[in-house]
């Protein structure tokens, strides 16, 4: 498996052993250093009463006073403690949650990737080679004297090829193992030649079969209607007689087997009166390089791609077909989401807290459905739309954070602390304008609380009573 499917480098991962048993001895240690710190608040408290016990009256000023206050940071002790627990253990949650998302994520694209990968089908346009003989001057030395020498040599022309007709036919199936696509090629290519040179006669007609390919079968060539052999294995390279003003054909036709694509390369030739026809009998199919076709069929599952160019045409990228496959989008969104859901769950708790009264089940309850939504939400985005999904999770969390007032005031309170502090600021994650979907959340939350205790909107009125 490659690297990048790991997970997010440096986040912690309660699926690994080793991470998990670091979190247990962390969380032991901060337990314990709390427990000492609350026996060394009781303990100094007992040692100041000792310390006045001579004076009754102080003692008992002084012991009331504290008494009330270590109660109270007793509960206060045991709500932060709580949400710690709670802030710390959702942390890891939603850490395990996005390394496991994006572990998720990667191994989805990379297996689109594998869908289409492979090497590609290749054809190169043919080559007319003839041999002339040229002029060229070298010096040398006769007799310690530089002497100037007049001499001819055997250099290699190309011929333009007059016209090429081309047709490949294009099938798609999967390889042995079902996870790449495989193309199968029926090519069949005419070729014009004419010889424009006064003095040249013989000439070589060069084709070479597909790059890329897995099989290759019934590679013919053949000169007006008659079969061309090759002389020596693997040279592709067909000697022909071809009078000046005169015009002959060549016919290639093949059955090729390969990669998920199929190119046809002019390897810089001009090319005159060309005209190619691709024809891919699966959907999915798509032009390659961006050269634009001149026309463009489509028939059901079968796609027609024509080139005509009756002049003359030279590009640097091949004309080509490919298997176009569906774009992977919003890619991230859900890791990042439960990255920050531990922040936002803060600000969801502390608007409750500063809203209506919380107990330490309430507290512990409304967690565990927070983190159960996020959970559901982080498999149902496998699936549909994450957006849609948390819609429907809204609903459901609306419903049950009902439950958290006493009266019809508190529960309503309840509603506007969870609108802003919970599903806004997650939607906010999911929708693209982000930042401004945010910035909405914390006004609406900061309105809210200036509402309720700035304007003393009463939640604990009794004749307010949900039932």
């Amino acid at each position: 498996m490659s690297s990048t499917s790991q997970g997010v480098p440096g986040l912690p991962d309660l699926t690994h052993p080793t991470e998990l048993i670091q979190l247990g001895s962390q969380l032991i240690t901060a337990s314990l250093l709390l427990v000492f710190l609350v026996i060394a608040l009781g303990i100094a408290i007992a040692l100041m009463s000792f310390a006045l016990r001579h004076n009754s009256s102080q003692q008992t000023i002084f012991i009331g006073e504290w008494a009330i206050r270590y109660a109270q940071i007793l509960r206060g002790l045991q709500h932060l403690t709580l949400v710690l627990i709670l802030l710390v253990g959702g942390f890891f949650l939603s850490a395990t949650l996005s390394n496991r998302y994006h572990h998720w994520e990667q191994a989805k694209i990379a297996q689109v990737v594998q869908s289409v990968s492979g090497d590609k089908l290749e054809q190169i346009a043919p080559q007319v080679r003839y041999v002339t003989q040229e002029p060229y001057t070298y010096t040398t030395q006769v007799n310690g004297k530089i002497v100037k020498v007049n001499d001819t040599q055997q250099v290699s022309r190309l011929l333009s090829l007059a016209g090429s007709q081309i047709q490949v036919k294009l099938e798609q199936s999967t390889d042995v193992q079902g996870r790449s696509a495989v193309y199968r090629a029926d090519y069949t290519a005419d070729y014009k030649v004419v010889n424009r040179l006064k003095d040249i006669n013989n000439f070589f007609f060069e084709i070479q079969p597909p790059n890329g390919y897995s099989l290759l079968s019934n590679y013919k060539v053949e000169r007006d209607r008659t079969r061309l052999e090759t002389v020596n294995p693997g040279n592709y390279s067909f000697a022909f007689r071809l009078e000046p003003g005169q015009e002959t054909s060549f016919r290639v036709t093949y059955q090729a087997q390969g990669g998920p694509r199929w190119v046809y390369n002019s390897a810089g030739q001009l090319l005159s009166n060309f005209r190619l026809t691709a024809i891919a009998n699966f959907a999915g199919a798509d032009f390659a390089s961006g050269i634009v076709p001149k026309d463009r069929k489509a028939d059901g599952r079968s796609t027609q791609y024509t080139w005509i160019f009756d002049d003359n045409v030279s590009v640097k990228n091949p004309f080509g077909v490919f298997t176009n496959t569906n774009p992977i989008r919003q890619t991230g969104i859900i890791p990042r989401l439960l990255l920050l859901a531990p922040a936002l769950f803060l600000w969801w708790i502390l608007l409750l807290y500063l809203s209506l009264p919380m107990s330490l089940t309430n507290v512990a309850i409304a967690s565990g459905i927070y983190f159960a939504c996020l959970l559901t939400l982080t498999y149902l985005s496998r699936f549909m739309d994450a957006q849609l999904a948390w819609t429907m999770i809204s609903l459901v969390l609306l419903t049950l954070t009902w439950g958290l007032g006493s009266t019809r005031s508190a529960a309503l309170a309840a509603i506007i602390c969870t609108i802003a502090g919970a599903i806004v600021p997650v939607l906010a994650l999911l929708v693209p304008y982000s930042g401004l979907t945010l910035s909405v959340a914390g006004l609406l939350s900061v309105i809210w609380l200036a509402v309720r205790h700035w304007y003393n909107w009463d939640i604990s009125q009794p004749e307010d009573s949900k039932s």
